[in-house]
């Protein structure tokens, strides 16, 4: 093997064999004696007589019984030098590796031969030649550790510029991101899941017969847990059972309420790679088509937009849906027998349960259906996840960071009744909720943006996805004010955390456009298109 190849290569095969001979003790060699000895037939004569005399004065019995002794004494005599010998032997044997331990992780002596890598198990075979080290490859690591990018990277010196001086737009808008290039993101995409701190296995509740005995809240595709059962599911553990919606099935979309056809639920299990999800309901977005796309993300990543049939109705008359069941790159998955009346509710399922709907995704983008997409997922998965380490990444929102204050700016814009708003809060006070404060550093906000969801699929973030959603089911759909008190209770049994980026780094790789009734209202705000006059007829014409 090429030392090399894999790290630093030191010394000589020649001082590796001149250190060899030194150390190797061998059996030793038998040479003959210069001694001189008696002629053979002179011994043998000796010996007859000694044998004669001794028959004269014993009976021929005892002789033999002699004889017999004899031979078991020089028998024992042999054996014990020989096992003295092979000891010895083998006490040598060890002795020429005793700078080299066998199957140890310990260096070894820089003046021997060595191939360099990553230590982790040495191995050293030896040879008549030549003793050479040979580090093994390290096994593939259980969980994905992150990396740090290396030294010099543009990315690792970049800093935002200030804002632009712009007095006409003060409101919120996109800054510069450093993603790397769409290849380099790609081999950089981890083979192994990240670390799951402490819960390693999730099942969800099924319940035929629903129990519908609860303090408040809940409902027929969430369940009824009670109070009690939710302070169960913040204690964390290795295993768990909780409610995670569709209780009512014992698989998600099959006769759980949210029902999928199983022909597209079936092409929904055989996404095992990365998934962007969106929904429309209510025929109230307008599809966007994703730009800055690779080819290989266009073969390689799931899109999926969830419909129900009001908008299945409306893509059929306007938007281009046939047979094929895609528009542009989006797989339309159209929803049946939607479990809550209110849409934006519904909205909720896919955009917290995308685990659930999706069980052999490992990554996973979320994007409301007013989003247009316009950098590669496995670009923004490399910069919010993967170089971070994190499993969950949401931005904050550009203006708010308290949950007070997002309650009561809900309130103020009708986005849910204000008793319910209240009640919740309330709530949440009671079990510790206190205004942000930088006395929550390195935590930056309390009230995300929503809108975008970057997540890996591992039982920890699957758990506080769940969670959440539970949240949403018990109290206001507004997930803002619920996000934060999930997010710290698993974080104080388990140091999980959830990266929360700036609200202007969202706004680089996704475009806000308007709803459907605006653009149609400002359609119909728009002055009418007036086509200039034709220009003046001449009674003259030139030929150049």
């Amino acid at each position: 093997m090429n030392g090399g190849s894999l790290g630093i290569r030191s010394g000589s095969y020649s001082s590796l064999d001149k250190k060899q001979q030194q150390n190797d003790v061998l059996l030793p060699i038998q040479t003959p004696s210069t001694t001189k000895t008696k002629p053979y037939s002179k011994m043998f004569k000796d010996k007859e007589k000694l044998f004669h005399w001794a028959c004269k004065f014993a009976g021929r019995k005892r002789v033999r019984m002699f004889l017999l002794l004899a031979i078991s004494a020089a028998v024992f005599v042999w054996v014990f030098y020989v096992g003295k010998d092979e000891d010895q032997e083998n006490h040598n044997g060890h002795k020429v590796n005793d700078s080299l331990p066998l199957n140890s992780s310990e260096t070894p002596p820089m003046n021997e031969v060595q191939t360099v890598g990553i230590v982790n198990r040495v191995s050293f075979p030896i040879d008549v030649e030549r003793t050479e080290v040979r580090v093994m490859p390290p096994p593939p690591p259980s969980y994905f550790l992150g990396y740090t990018l290396p030294p010099g990277h543009p990315c690792n010196s970049f800093t935002l510029p200030p804002p632009p001086a712009d007095k006409k737009r003060t409101g919120p808008r996109p800054c510069p991101v450093c993603y790397i290039p769409m290849e380099d993101a790609i081999a950089l995409m981890p083979k192994v899941p990240s670390f799951s701190p402490v819960v390693k296995d999730l099942t969800y509740v099924y319940e035929e017969n629903l129990n519908k005995e609860t303090e408040f809240g809940g409902s027929d595709f969430g369940g009824y847990p009670t109070l009690k059962q939710r302070d169960d599911s913040y204690d964390i553990r290795e295993s768990m059972n909780l409610h995670c919606g569709f209780v009512k099935g014992r698989k998600p979309g099959h006769g759980t309420g949210f029902d999928i056809d199983d022909n597209d639920l079936l092409h929904m299990e055989q996404c095992r790679g990365v998934v962007v999800a969106s929904a429309i309901f209510g025929a109230f977005d307008v599809i966007q088509q994703p730009k800055n796309i690779s080819e290989y993300s266009k073969r390689t990543i799931c899109f999926y937009m969830f419909a129900d049939e009001e908008t299945e109705a409306d893509l059929k008359a306007n938007g281009g849906l046939d047979e094929t069941r895609k528009i542009g790159v989006w797989r339309i998955i159209v929803v049946r027998n939607l479990p809550y009346t209110d849409g934006r509710r519904n909205g909720k399922i896919p955009k917290l349960l995308t685990h659930r709907l999706f069980p052999n995704a490992r990554f996973s983008l979320w994007i409301d259906g007013k989003l247009e997409l316009v950098v590669d997922p496995y670009q923004i998965l490399e910069r919010f996840l993967w170089r971070t380490n994190a499993t969950f990444a949401i931005s904050r929102h550009y203006k708010r960071f308290d949950v007070f204050d997002e309650a009561e700016a809900n309130k103020a814009a009708g986005k849910y009744d204000n008793a319910s708003i209240d009640f919740q809060v309330d709530f949440y006070k009671k079990e510790g909720l206190t205004p942000y404060s930088e006395a929550k550093l390195p935590i930056k906000s309390d009230v995300p943006e929503g809108c975008v969801i970057i997540r890996e699929h591992v039982p920890i973030s699957n758990l506080f996805s769940c969670l959440w959603f539970n949240e949403v089911d018990r109290f206001t759909s507004r997930d803002q004010i619920s996000f934060s008190t999930v997010r710290d209770k698993i974080a104080a049994k388990t140091g999980w955390m959830v990266n929360m980026f700036l609200d202007c780094e969202r706004r680089n790789f996704v475009v806000q456009q308007y709803h459907k009734e605006v653009l149609a209202y400002l359609a119909q705000m728009a002055p009418p298109v007036i086509n200039p006059p034709p220009p003046p007829t001449s009674s003259r014409s030139f030929v150049r």
